[in-house]
């Protein structure tokens, strides 16, 4: 029975255990060979038409983004960070909305379009932490710095040593270093706290990328390696306002009345020109002393952009989170959220406060009524006792009219309707005119013939009934 049993199958069909002319192999072998073979095909098809697509979308959010010139942004990115000093605290306050960075100067646009097209049309795309010649050349040539790899940075500052930190904040670090052509800059290795550094990074770059300007700090190259961000300046080797004013330096400041003067108007026409000179216009958000870099001629460079904004031509506001260093924001943009050019000028009026009297914005050593210096200088003005607001540590005082006329720029900065502040450039004509408010110039005496003529011919002219 069982030889009719094998006969039968073998005269029904060919099994799957028969063996075939491929190889001698059995037939049950033969298909799960074809079958893994196909399959294998088709998921190398389907991850091929999968990785065109990306690049495709790729291309269009590069060709989308404002700059087209950094790597691609992770979409989680959603938090602001504010900047942490060790002296005074910070105001925060939630419920901030995401806003788009757009690019800081309309001339530029058209390059970075056209810059943007050639790179699709080469089938070239920017990879996170990927510098590719042909990107680091198109940068250079849209004047927006150079791209530095961290080997080489990591060389100019002596792999980060210690010994080369000259700042350091809630923001990151900054090194001094030497790159490869001798030139001595300043690297601000961003902290990436929750995507921190991702997003100051572009806010920076965006921001200052191709703003050239004598009293703001000049931004040559940027790296971004993995994770990692790092921001290139030019070095400014006196420090900053705020080691100048509360540092150490003796009895006598060498900060003059001339040096603090020049300071101040050095900074307003930094902030004037973010203001005024630019579409659109970057407000800074971070005014105060320690943001202040001075060279050895004691010219002021405004630095430190991380938590500057973008305000184009057609909106008188930006609403966003209350970011800045407790003491310098002002109390219409602290409790309204909503932020403008005249937040600035409100921070300015009290850096101009704090040159004036060397005393910081916040200082709760001292007594109670002179622990806020913007409170105790209405009150010191109020009092005429203007005079008692300077620095003890100015050797030589200013004249009586140059300081009232200072003493009322910062009155008029810290004003507490916001409409009535000056605007930058404003600022800087007050600070330079030697005859405002007041007239240096005595006034031409009246010419009193034409007035007795006309009384005398009011005289003989009848009264009327």
């Amino acid at each position: 029975m069982a030889v009719s049993s094998n006969t039968s199958s073998t005269d029904g069909g060919v099994s799957l255990t028969s063996k075939t002319p491929i190889f001698g192999q059995k037939l049950y072998v033969i298909v799960g060979v074809t079958v893994v073979i196909v399959t294998a095909v088709l998921i190398m098809i389907f991850l091929c038409i999968r990785r065109n697509l990306n690049t495709k979308r790729r291309r269009r959010m590069r060709v989308k983004h404002s700059s087209g010139l950094l790597p691609l942004v992770s979409e989680t990115i959603n938090v602001e960070k504010i900047e942490k000093t060790p002296k005074i605290s910070v105001f925060q306050m939630d419920g901030g909305e995401k806003e788009e960075i757009r690019p800081i100067i309309k001339v530029v646009e058209g390059q970075i379009g056209n810059t943007n097209s050639g790179s699709n049309e080469s089938g070239t795309s920017w990879s996170e932490g990927a510098s590719t010649s042909m990107s680091a050349e198109g940068l250079n040539n849209l004047g927006w710095g150079r791209w530095y790899s961290l080997n080489e940075l990591d060389i100019a500052t002596s792999k980060f040593a210690p010994e080369n930190v000259i700042g350091e904040g809630g923001y990151g670090i900054v090194y001094r270093g030497v790159v490869r052509d001798g030139s001595v800059v300043a690297v601000k290795n961003l902290l990436n706290n929750k995507g921190q550094a991702e997003k100051e990074f572009k806010v920076e770059v965006e921001a200052i990328g191709k703003v050239r300007h004598k009293n703001l700090v000049g931004l040559i190259g940027f790296c971004a390696d993995g994770a990692q961000r790092l921001l290139v300046y030019e070095y400014v080797d006196n420090g900053n306002l705020e080691q100048w004013l509360h540092g150490d330096v003796g009895p006598i400041s060498p900060l003059t009345w001339e040096i603090r003067m020049k300071i101040a108007i050095g900074t307003a026409k930094g902030l004037a020109y973010l203001h005024e000179g630019l579409e659109p216009k970057v407000v800074h958000r971070d005014v105060k002393s320690s943001n202040i870099l001075l060279d050895r001629k004691w010219n002021a460079k405004v630095s430190d952009f991380g938590l500057a904004k973008l305000l184009g031509a057609e909106k008188s506001y930006v609403t966003t989170r209350v970011m800045g260093t407790f003491g310098y924001v002002s109390p219409d943009y602290a409790s309204t959220g909503m932020l403008n050019e005249c937040s600035d000028v409100y921070s300015f009026g009290v850096l101009l406060m704090e040159i004036v009297t060397g005393r910081s914005p916040v200082d709760y050593s001292r007594a109670p009524g002179e622990m806020n210096l913007v409170d105790w200088f209405k009150g010191m003005v109020a009092s005429r006792r203007g005079e008692e607001l300077l620095d003890p540590k100015i050797s030589l005082q200013p004249p009586s009219r140059a300081l009232k006329r200072v003493l009322l720029v910062c009155l008029r900065c810290i004003d507490m309707d916001a409409n009535k502040r000056p605007k930058m450039g404003q600022i800087v004509h007050m600070l330079e005119a030697d005859d405002f408010p007041f007239r240096n110039e005595p006034r031409p005496p009246r010419d009193t013939s034409t007035l007795n003529s006309g009384v005398a011919a009011a005289s003989k002219t009848p009264l009327m009934d």
